[in-house]
């Protein structure tokens, strides 16, 4: 059965094909929720109540990217919303009026695993981290992430661009970069 037919069951409330798509996405859904969380109980309920919003909503997926993509999103907004509900007291920074600076080139040895630059990543600055985080590893551009956080376009160029300095700066620190 094609993907786009079991999507217009679904339009139906047609649970058999709910349950199809949701054998197909839960995995990976699951993995997408936990490079946010750290937390395999936190992702679970992320990515079971991204799926109860796919269902609701599901008339509002009008099939313009994949069904994978359209509910991947919605799994970042849910992982994001998440963290900052537990933040006590987060002050936002107008970085507007900072200029941005481009760096020297550098290269990452190719002995660094993925794993490694992940756990560079989640030590950045929360700021920076989702914007690290959803351009390098979810590959979603400057005008999607702008979008997700709720952020102008600008302050995303400049967030990626300072992540990835410090992003730099750790794994130099860790001996995992290299000057061109």
């Amino acid at each position: 059965m094609f993907q786009i037919d079991i999507v217009e069951q679904c339009k139906r409330n047609d649970r058999k094909a709910q349950l199809s798509l949701y054998n197909q996405y839960c995995q990976g859904m699951f993995y997408v929720a936990m490079r946010f969380l750290k937390n395999p109980d936190d992702a679970e309920d992320i990515v079971q109540e991204s799926f109860i919003r796919a269902f609701q909503k599901i008339n509002q997926y009008k099939g313009e990217v994949t069904f994978g993509a359209w509910l991947k999103k919605i799994v970042v907004n849910k992982s994001i919303d998440f963290l900052k509900s537990r933040q006590l007291k987060t002050v936002e920074l107008n970085e507007g009026y900072m200029k941005v600076v481009e760096g020297e080139d550098w290269s990452v040895d190719d002995t660094v695993t993925i794993k490694v630059v992940m756990q560079a990543i989640t030590a950045l600055p929360e700021k920076y981290r989702y914007v690290v985080q959803l351009f390098l590893v979810e590959g979603y551009d400057h005008s999607e992430i702008s979008e997700i956080l709720d952020i102008s376009y600008s302050t995303c160029r400049t967030r990626l661009l300072r992540g990835k300095g410090q992003l730099k700066e750790l794994l130099k620190t860790n001996k995992y970069v290299t000057r061109s």
